[in-house]
């Protein structure tokens, strides 16, 4: 799919800007595994990045200004170094654009003036990260335009950055290293306190498999109350525990953490993300044993979880997961901050369309829009295409 957008992507800049860029830029849209809501917990995560991707195609502006298009509006957004040294003055999508600048700026680097033009296939609201794609696309382009020192392994903080402190969305660190860092064929496997980081093998094809990815038309948005909400009571909860994180608790202490806490929704709260750890790290020991039918029941367990003790499902989500594990999915789980957005379902590949006509149908059943499904592979990370 990234021929298709990247060659949109150089038609948005023809158009609106006139000549060719000095290059194209791709990052790709990406699926947590398991480890929902462990990130900014200092927890584990699994993520891989997705086929899909979001195109940058760019050529350095004289003026020291940057403008931007994409196709989702059909006007350019411009800005200059004043609004980009201050949060909130570029909002919208081109919000994520200007974050970029204003996070490399902030870490002292002479961000070269830009034309920038995005196209993409990643789904905007649905979980998949359409926003750490365009700021892991938007980033490499910056920083081979201007020739920055910025290795790979510091990119995904500072993408956290822009969302952070410029956009105003509360994520932690998994999307961007997911989409910045991911390997064909992997998961990749991350210590969100250490930001260290191993490629798992996740071989799908060759062992007869597929995940299924079920968009539900819910639209989920990061930057909304809810999302921000489930944070803080996890940060107020490590504090009354006397732990820097909600990682620290390990799952042998579990109940006599929680017998510490006041209240039965902190408790809720705090054994979702216990929890949710240590299925990430059994869901890795399988996967590097080659079991990868096993981790089934783990993704079932972790969507009742975050259905049950975190309360972040809505009802197509809880359609979606139940309708494909009636259909014969090893397991099914949401992936994302919830309220919405995507499922997955680990199938066998040549059982794809029959689980995903029968999600389908459960839709029909409950009155809900019909749903997109797509079967992926674990693709590459963000690169230079030509």
């Amino acid at each position: 799919m990234s021929g298709d957008v990247a060659a949109r992507a150089t038609a948005g800049f023809r158009q609106r800007y006139g000549g060719e860029p000095a290059g194209r830029w791709a990052a790709p849209g990406r699926v947590n595994l398991i480890g929902e809501h462990t990130d900014y917990n200092d927890g584990f995560v699994l993520p891989f990045a997705l086929p899909l991707r979001t195109v940058v195609a760019a050529a350095v502006a004289d003026d020291g200004r940057w403008s931007v298009w994409s196709e989702l509006d059909d006007e350019p957004v411009e800005f200059g170094p004043a609004e980009a040294d201050e949060p909130g003055r570029v909002d919208g999508w081109a919000a994520y654009v200007a974050g970029v600048v204003w996070a490399l700026r902030a870490a002292g680097h002479t961000v070269p003036g830009a034309r920038l033009a995005i196209a993409s296939d990643v789904p905007v609201g649905s979980g998949l990260s359409s926003s750490a794609a365009i700021e892991a696309a938007v980033l490499a382009a910056l920083v081979e335009l201007g020739g920055l020192d910025l290795p790979a392994e510091r990119r995904p903080r500072l993408a956290q950055r822009a969302e952070n402190d410029y956009v105003g969305a509360p994520t932690g660190i998994m999307d961007q290293s997911a989409v910045i860092r991911g390997r064909s064929g992997h998961a990749l496997f991350l210590d969100c306190r250490t930001e260290e980081v191993e490629q798992i093998p996740f071989d799908l094809g060759a062992a007869g498999l597929a995940v299924l990815v079920i968009d539900s038309r819910a639209p989920h948005r990061h930057a909304d109350g809810e999302y921000a909400a489930r944070r803080k009571s996890c940060e107020r909860a490590a504090e009354a525990l006397g732990v820097a994180a909600l990682r620290d608790v390990a799952t042998g202490d579990l109940d006599a953490a929680l017998a510490r806490l006041d209240d039965d929704e902190t408790r809720r709260r705090v054994r979702h993300v216990v929890t949710e750890d240590q299925r990430v790290l059994d869901t890795v020991e399988l996967l590097r044993a080659g079991r990868i039918r096993d981790i089934g029941p783990l993704l079932t367990a972790s969507h009742a979880s975050m259905r049950d003790d975190f309360e972040i499902t809505v009802p197509e989500i809880d359609t979606a997961v139940e309708a494909a594990l009636a259909a014969g999915a090893y397991g099914a789980r949401m992936t994302g901050g919830g309220f919405g957005g995507c499922v997955l379902a680990l199938v066998d590949a040549d059982a794809a369309d029959t689980v995903a006509a029968a999600v389908t149908a459960a839709y029909a059943d409950r009155g809900f829009a019909a749903p997109g499904t797509l079967t992926v592979l674990p693709a590459g990370g963000a690169s230079r295409l030509d």
